[in-house]
């Protein structure tokens, strides 16, 4: 364990287009938030972890099962927003914004996210990337495309394929995962930060970060299971998806 206090927040709203009231909705009796919440506690970096919502519903399931919320405004534009505005009274030096709808997180990969801060004070923000295996997300839109510099720091992320191949030279394309983890005094400053141009037009918070001038170092997590550990619920479908692989790894 670190001297640093790293603490794990978990932005969580009920309303959601496709799928309204998704945080409580039961993976095999266990709701997607509980999930989430029970496999970030088993990152030993972290000293807490707390549910970041705006919604009553959602703070009461989360006591019911023993989890701590804090309640956060209706009006927070983004995950980011949500969880400054939770952290501004918690005592941390490191905070780690973990996705509310990644139920099956490893824990390995929020260390791996966290590693870089603790040993390079330089480091003020940190993600991570898996390595895109399959020919149909190249073109995916939904699959966000990350490139990064010799040091691991990110040149820019998008929606499009990034590289584009315009030689036959060997390479690899990255998919970037929505983990984020930031020194507490970055998150503020960042979400302090007027949205810019490029997010805008790509519908993606973290080309703030890159278009205001700042660094965010990116590293390729050394889990491999992306299918399971990289699945993020957004739909009825989804939710199926998410109880069928529980049970075909005997997890339930």
């Amino acid at each position: 364990m670190s001297s640093k206090n790293v603490v794990g927040i978990i932005p969580s709203r009920y309303g959601s287009t496709r799928l309204p009231g998704k945080p409580l909705k039961p993976i095999l009796n266990v709701s997607m938030i509980q999930r989430v919440y029970e496999r970030s506690l088993l990152c030993p970096d972290l000293s807490a972890v707390y549910i970041a919502t705006d919604d009553e519903r959602i703070q009461s399931a989360v006591e019911a099962f023993g989890g701590k919320a804090i309640m956060t405004s209706a009006d927070c534009q983004s995950g980011t927003d949500r969880a400054a505005q939770a952290v501004q009274a918690i005592e941390a030096d490191i905070v780690v914004n973990i996705q509310g709808d990644q139920p099956f997180i490893d824990p390995f990969m929020i260390q791996e996210c966290v590693q870089p801060l603790l040993e390079d004070s330089g480091v003020e923000m940190c993600t991570l990337m898996f390595p895109i295996t399959k020919p149909e997300d190249l073109h995916d839109p939904a699959v966000v495309k990350i490139v990064v510099d010799l040091q691991g720091n990110t040149l820019y992320c998008s929606r499009s394929l990034i590289p584009f191949p315009r030689c036959e030279t060997p390479h690899s394309v990255y998919e970037h995962i929505g983990l984020y983890v930031y020194t507490k005094e970055f998150l503020m400053r960042m979400a302090a930060l007027p949205p810019t141009p490029l997010e805008q037009i790509e519908m993606l918070e973290q080309l703030r970060v890159l278009e205001h001038g700042y660094k965010l170092r990116c590293i390729e997590t050394k889990c491999r299971d992306k299918e399971f550990h990289g699945f993020s619920v957004d739909t009825q479908e989804d939710l199926a998806r998410a109880e069928a692989m529980l049970r075909e790894r005997d997890l339930e």
